[in-house]
């Protein structure tokens, strides 16, 4: 670690990008406070479904390798899947065609094959085994992992980056950071969930159709997430009883099953985009060390533990 980290990091944002990259440096033998504005648990990471696959992200190539190196983690993570909340679990990419993943992920997705019509009627997709991340579990497990390596969790809300009393500042607001640099070119992708009670499924499946609506649903313990809309430029964190109901009528297209389930509750999360991800290190006016990482749109959770690791290397150049 360079002199500069030797005095101390402030990571301001307590999502999954904000606390990974303070693990990490905290595991680095870095002295660590995470200033976050929402306690973990109301973050928009918390809201997240969270299947490892990188998801509107850009640029890929970038996107792809950060997600190869967090998937290791996860990998590994998932060998204590009750402490981490981090399963490995089977399901279909419908309309991915093999060549679109082949290139990169194929040989670290040893199961990776074309999903049977049994496991996927009426179209085409690639049948995966996956990291699947219960978020409402492994926020809390990343929180006590940071302070159990010396760092430190504060709510506050900040109102200018250079408030961080620390040489080094790590800036991981996502969407804040289009007010809080400020950067126009962040901006929301709302997205809507609704949660049910699991009628039995146990695994997952991520859809596309040809005007461009999603459907999805991912088992994690105790309930089904259900998904999902991707609404550019839409600021909107009310659920929208309409927008729920086609939720559940698109997924009980395809599996009917879950037409007839309880409803437990109503999400939205509005997706940090950017053209790309930003991940740099700068200077603040005073010319303390300044290292971005956010804009990672629907891919946070996938390319976690590879942009934390970045981050931390720029913070201690």
């Amino acid at each position: 670690m360079g002199s500069e980290t030797d005095n101390g990091v402030v990571v301001v944002g307590g999502g999954v990008t904000g606390l990974t990259t303070a693990v990490v440096l905290a595991e680095r033998g870095v002295r660590v406070r995470l200033w976050t504005r929402d306690p973990v648990g109301a973050t928009t990471s918390a809201v997240a479904g969270a299947l490892w696959w990188p998801y509107r992200i850009d640029p890929p190539e970038a996107a792809q390798a950060w997600a190869l190196e967090s998937l290791g983690v996860y990998e590994e993570m998932a060998l204590r899947p009750e402490a981490t909340g981090v399963r490995m679990v089977e399901g279909v990419l419908g309309e991915t065609p093999m060549d679109e993943v082949g290139g990169w992920a194929a040989a670290r997705l040893p199961g990776l094959r074309p999903a049977t019509e049994a496991e996927y009627p009426g179209g085409w997709g690639l049948w995966a085994r996956l990291p699947l991340i219960d978020m409402p579990a492994h926020l809390p497990y990343l929180r006590d992992r940071l302070t159990a390596a010396g760092g430190t969790v504060e709510t506050r809300a900040v109102a200018d980056l250079a408030e961080a009393d620390a040489p080094v500042v790590v800036n991981c607001t996502g969407l804040a950071a289009r007010e809080l640099v400020p950067d126009p070119a962040v901006r929301p992708v709302r997205g809507q969930l609704v949660v049910v009670e699991n009628p039995g499924i146990r695994t997952w499946m991520v859809t596309e159709g040809a005007d461009g609506s999603m459907a999805y649903f991912f088992p994690q313990p105790g309930r089904l997430l259900l998904g999902g809309t991707a609404e550019e430029d839409v600021w909107s964190d009310r659920p929208d009883p309409a927008t729920a109901e086609a939720i559940v009528r698109r997924c009980a297209a395809l599996r009917p099953e879950i037409g007839k389930a309880r409803v437990l509750e109503h999400r939205v999360g509005l997706r940090p985009a950017r053209d790309a991800v930003r991940l740099e290190r700068t200077r603040l006016p005073d010319g303390r060390v300044l290292v971005h990482n956010y804009g990672h749109g629907g891919g946070g959770v996938t390319v976690a533990w590879g942009c934390a690791r970045e981050a931390a290397e720029l913070a201690s150049e």
